[in-house]
């Protein structure tokens, strides 16, 4: 049975001295979600935009993701299906 939907994701970018906020905003229909990120130049670094909206931006969408898949985790328990497995451990090893 095909299912086709389609989301739209806005990205939000505010560049305040230093410091790149980003507010990524998912609407599904059902349900909007908002996923926030923020990164802040080291003084002295180089002044380059880009890296601080990638960054920021990046660390929304992975919020933003995050929230869909704890949102998906609790509807197959809602439905009472087997959940799955233990997560992967994320970012670098201690």
């Amino acid at each position: 049975m095909p299912h086709t939907v389609e989301w739209k994701v806005r990205l939000y970018l505010f560049e305040d001295g230093r410091t790149t906020r980003a507010r990524a905003v998912v609407d599904t229909g059902t349900t909007v979600l908002t996923g926030h990120g923020a990164t802040r130049r080291n003084p002295a670094d180089p002044e380059v935009p880009e890296i601080g909206d990638e960054l920021a931006a990046g660390r929304a969408l992975q919020d933003l993701g995050q929230q869909l898949v704890d949102i998906a985790e609790r509807d197959i328990k809602g439905t009472g299906a087997a959940g799955p497995g233990p997560r992967p451990p994320v970012g670098w090893p201690a």
